[in-house]
């Protein structure tokens, strides 16, 4: 049975997008400094003038699944077949799964003034993200008649699920306004790729189990919207077009005060699409016969039966969708573990908040950087009651960079191992923990160009340009001259 069809009964069963990647803050990387708009990526009298990743994808994906479907879905994945034993039937016990994937396939900055106070950047990265809530019930079909004990059952299969996939392109703009404050500010165009979302508001499956016969009947009542692309070439379909168009916005501030802690407020990738009229929306209701429920091809009859249902009665017409969009809350303390400043400790405290929808994270990052190198360990707990942990290693010269890291650490090896040993094809109840999951992040970039010179230390001649951009400038308006020992 194909792989791929695994990913259907992931969508079946509902899958949620978190596009926290918390490691990154306040290290001062290009990543970093596009993710949070506020944070610098160069320092003065110490990096070069230009950077980016050349083409290298810096990306971070990572997945979770909680609930008693974690073992089926695992079995499904490295022995081909569903231990299904720990799957309630009637007992309304649900399983959320949560998806996300991020690549910046080019990031480009530039240091923009003498003074030190604006940066200029541009960039493209692909991104998806999806959210789900599924019952047992709807893994459990895929075993058969396994689960159940009965013949016909009714909003058992209740699911709803979204997934979207989007091109983004656009600029950012960072500004030391003051000594102590920082503003940044990051547009983008999107580019819509695919759009799906179905839920599933009444449901029953009936089976007949006569020998020779093994049939289910399903029946499913819903709203479903689906992105289209007629008589469009593959590229049009799939490419960074005005297919499907829509923008969003970032903007970050950085406030250090006179204690020494660094306070970040993000609003992440508040945006929109619009997907075009050849999308289709519609309520639908219908009953499918699934064939040969017994048979090898039962994962295809499945996924054909249900999908006959829920694209029926669609009518053809454009929708807008948002994207999830983060409102974020940081705050960061250096400390010197040594006399000598060798060893620098620098926790950041996050809390995370989805905007569309009501996920809450709070995360504690806490890095130790030796010279070069930063080993950082992650935490995080969200308002499902789930803890993460997670960890990171970085190496940081004044010119390059790279970083490696998961923020799923036990989670991820869990599932390796998995992989490594596959499950021995028995029914048999097993201890699962809160959540199983898989999360990895990696990058690079480098700069290149003049070093970069504050004005007292400058090899050559100011050109009587004070090198404050807009923002600066205002400031100086409202509040008088920059502050003292601005640079």
């Amino acid at each position: 049975m194909k792989k791929t069809l695994l990913i259907w009964c992931f969508i079946l069963i509902t899958i949620n997008v978190f596009g926290q990647q918390f490691s990154q803050y306040n290290t001062g990387s290009l990543y970093d400094s596009f993710e949070n708009p506020a944070q610098r990526a160069f320092i003065p009298d110490t990096t070069r003038q230009y950077a980016s990743n050349f083409f290298i994808p810096n990306f971070s994906s990572d997945f979770y699944i909680a609930g008693n479907a974690q073992q089926g879905v695992k079995t499904r994945l490295f022995s081909s077949y569903y231990n299904s034993a720990n799957l309630k039937t009637g007992e309304n016990a649900f399983n959320r799964i949560r998806l996300n994937f991020n690549s910046y396939a080019l990031m480009f900055k530039v240091f923009a003034s003498e003074n030190g106070d604006q940066e200029v950047g541009a960039f493209y990265n692909v991104k998806g993200d999806a959210r789900a809530l599924a019952t047992d019930e709807t893994l459990a079909i895929f075993n058969g008649f396994n689960n159940f004990t009965g013949n016909s059952y009714s909003n058992v299969l209740n699911d709803n699920f979204r997934y979207q996939l989007y091109h983004q392109i656009g600029f950012t703009y960072r500004e030391q306004v003051s000594k102590h404050f920082a503003f940044g500010l990051k547009l983008s165009a999107l580019s819509g790729i695919v759009y799906r979302e179905t839920n599933i508001t009444q449901s029953s499956i009936t089976f007949d189990r006569t020998a020779g016969t093994e049939t289910a009947i399903l029946s499913l009542e819903g709203e479903s919207r689906t992105s289209a692309a007629d008589n469009k070439s593959n590229f049009q379909k799939y490419g960074p077009t005005f297919l499907n168009p829509g923008a969003a916005i970032s903007v970050g501030t950085m406030i250090t005060d006179g204690l020494g802690y660094k306070w970040q407020i993000n609003l992440k990738d508040l945006g929109f699409i619009y997907w075009n009229k050849a999308s289709k929306t519609g309520v639908f209701g219908g009953t499918s016969t699934i064939e040969g429920f017994l048979g090898a091809d039962r994962e295809t009859a499945i996924k054909n039966g249900s999908t006959e249902i829920t694209t029926s009665n669609q009518t053809t017409g454009a929708f807008t969708t948002t994207t999830n969009g983060l409102l974020e809350l940081s705050v960061n303390k250096q400390y010197w573990l040594d006399g000598n400043e060798r060893f620098k400790f620098s926790p950041t405290l996050i809390a995370s908040k989805e905007l569309m929808y009501n996920g809450f994270t709070a995360a504690l990052v806490a890095p130790v950087q030796m010279g070069k190198y930063t080993a950082t360990v992650v935490s995080s707990y969200n308002d499902l009651k789930l803890f993460n942990l997670g960890a990171q290693f970085m190496y940081k010269a004044n010119n390059s960079e790279f970083f490696i890291g998961t923020e799923q650490l036990f989670q991820s090896v869990s599932l390796a191992r998995s992989a490594a040993n596959p499950p021995e094809k028995k029914q048999i109840a097993v201890s699962q923990g809160s959540h199983s999951g898989f999360g990895f992040y990696l990058g690079a970039s480098f700069k290149f160009g003049y070093l970069i010179e504050r004005r007292l230390n400058s090899s050559s001649i100011p050109d009587g340009d004070d090198g404050r951009g807009f923002f600066g400038r205002t400031w100086d308006k409202l509040f008088g001259k920059k502050d003292p020992g601005y640079n």
